[in-house]
C-alpha cells in the first residue's frame, strides 16, 4: 500500500498568518516548518500503523515546508518535481500510488471562514476546472482520479475540510484550527486579502498531531475494509480551466487531454 502526502504549511496548526510565518525571511518560518512537519510525521505513523507498505511526502509549500532533519524516517521526501510543459504538476504523482492525502491544507480563495485562504497565489480570484471551482486540493485530487489515486484523508482549518468533503465524499478529514473571518472577501487586493484572514481558533499542537495520526490510521483502515467508502469527483476530458484574477484579468484554457499539461500552462 502506497501513499502519497502532498504537505503544505498554511494549514497546520500553530501557523498564525501568512507574513510572520509562511515565507523564508518570516520571523517564524523554521518553526513553521517544524509545526507541519510534526504534523506530517503524525499522519506517516498512523498511515504505517494501518499497514502502509510506503510513505512519500511532497513538500507542496513555496520555498518549502518540511523541516528535513525533523521528517520520520520510515518516510520518503520528494521536492523539485518537474511535469510536462515544464510546470510541478502532477507533483511526482503516478500510477504506482494506491491512495493520497493531505497535511497542512489551506482552503480555496473566497472561502468563508477560512484560514489564508487562497489558490496558487493570494491575487487569484477563482480558479475552475470544467467548470468547477477548486483550490489546490482539487486540482491534486482530480489530477489522483486520473492515475487511479484515491484521496482518503485530509486536515487543515475547518472550512479547508468541508471544501475536500464536499468534492471527495466519505474523505476523512482532520480539522485542526477554525477561520472567524466571515465573507468572501472578493473585493480584496492580493495585498489585503492576504491579511484579511489571519484570524483563527487553533488547537495546541499536541492535540492537532494526535487527531492527525489517529485519522490517517483511521482513513487507511477504512480504505483497506472498502474502497468504495471514497467517492471522489472526476472530470472527463477534455479537460479546460479558467482563473479569474482580482485585478479583474482571466485566463482560459481548454481542449486539453493531458490534465497535467493543463495545469502547467
Amino acid at each position: 500500500m502506497k501513499v502519497y502526502l502532498m504537505s503544505d504549511l498554511e494549514g497546520a496548526a500553530g501557523v498564525l498568518d501568512s507574513v510572520n510565518w509562511c515565507y523564508p525571511d518570516s520571523r517564524y518560518y523554521e518553526l513553521a516548518k517544524e509545526l507541519l512537519t510534526r504534523e506530517v510525521n503524525a499522519a506517516v505513523d498512523g498511515f504505517f500503523a494501518a499497514g502502509a507498505d510506503q510513505v512519500v511526502v511532497q513538500d507542496g509549500h513555496g520555498a518549502g515546508g518540511i523541516l528535513v532533519p525533523l521528517l520520520d524516517d520510515r518516510a520518503r521526501l520528494q521536492r523539485g518535481w518537474e511535469g510536462p510543459g515544464g510546470g510541478a504538476f502532477p507533483f511526482g504523482l503516478d500510477e504506482s500510488y494506491d491512495v493520497m492525502a493531505w497535511v497542512g491544507q489551506h482552503p480555496k480563495a473566497g472561502t468563508p471562514l477560512g484560514h489564508l485562504c487562497h489558490t496558487g497565489s493570494f491575487d487569484v480570484l477563482d480558479f475552475s476546472l470544467n467548470g468547477v471551482s477548486v483550490g489546490e486540493f482539487g486540482q491534486l485530487a482530480f489530477l489522483g482520479t486520473v492515475f487511479g489515486a484515491v484521496p482518503i484523508f485530509a486536515s487543515g482549518c475547518l472550512s479547508f475540510t468541508r471544501e475536500a468533503e464536499a468534492l471527495v465524499p466519505g474523505i476523512e478529514t482532520v480539522a485542526v484550527k477554525e477561520g472567524v473571518r466571515s465573507g468572501s472577501g472578493d473585493a480584496c487586493g492580493a495585498a489585503e486579502y492576504e491579511r484579511r484572514n489571519a484570524g483563527a481558533i487553533h488547537l495546541s499542537p499536541g492535540a492537532a498531531r494526535e487527531r492527525i495520526r489517529l485519522g490517517a490510521a483511521r482513513a487507511l483502515t477504512r480504505y483497506r475494509t472498502d474502497p468504495d467508502q471514497f467517492r471522489p469527483a472526476r472530470l472527463a476530458p477534455p479537460y479546460s480551466k479558467r482563473i479569474r484574477y482580482r485585478d479583474g484579468r482571466v485566463l482560459e484554457s481548454g481542449g486539453a487531454d493531458d490534465l497535467a499539461l493543463l495545469l502547467n500552462s
